[in-house]
């Protein structure tokens, strides 16, 4: 058996736990899922009904993580030898970006896109305040750092390299230059690519 089992679509936040199961080199056995058809077996894992989600099969028991960020830091953490834990002066930055592209970079993207941009006066509300906030934010830390700690990819580098990868390809993050540079130094990491040519391998077979 694979150490661990992926639900996953590759059109869908998926992608985002393939990079992550690839850049950690883990054994696992995938199993997509037809959002029209989900088997009562993964929504017995995951009542949500959501991908991605990754069953670990451990020594004690299976262990079942949802979420694409929980996913990536949990892998991280599983699998130390990988080297993409952050080390003492990298942790604030480690968890700071990885729950800010979780939280305020999602929410932002989702509400502009749902055409439900928070008033002025609801701003004060809405945990990510605004999408230029937001934006100017994640852009002002790239604009002095190459990776989410620095000067070093590690697993925080997943999670917020896919936001800012989705957004630059379809158009739901403005193009700045600061995002850019940033995409082509994770897209060029062997990880990436493999993960990738996995997906959009299965892609072109759903599109047939």
């Amino acid at each position: 058996m694979a150490d661990y089992t992926f639900y996953t679509n590759p059109m869908s936040r998926g992608q985002i736990a393939r990079w992550a199961l690839h850049e950690v080199g883990a054994d696992y056995r995938q199993i997509l899922i037809d959002w029209k058809d989900k088997p009562e077996s993964f929504l017995a894992v995951n009542p949500m009904g959501k991908v991605p989600t990754i069953v670990h099969h451990a020594e004690d028991g299976d262990r079942v993580v949802t979420e694409a960020a929980a996913i990536c830091l949990y892998l991280a953490e599983m699998h130390p030898e990988a080297g993409l834990l952050p080390n003492d002066a990298e942790m604030a930055d480690y968890y700071r970006w990885t729950f800010f592209a979780s939280g305020p970079v999602e929410q932002a993207i989702t509400s502009r896109h749902l055409k439900c941009e928070p008033t002025p006066e609801q701003e004060p509300m809405a945990g990510w305040g605004n999408f230029e906030r937001t934006m100017n934010a994640l852009e002002s830390h790239f604009d002095q750092a190459d990776y989410v700690c620095g000067g070093r990819f590690t697993m925080a580098d997943v999670y917020v390299g896919s936001a800012v990868d989705w957004g630059l390809t379809f158009g739901t993050m403005p193009p700045r230059r600061a995002f850019v540079a940033y995409a082509e130094r994770f897209q060029a990491r062997e990880g990436y690519k493999a993960a990738k040519a996995v997906d959009n391998t299965l892609i072109g077979e759903m599109k047939k």
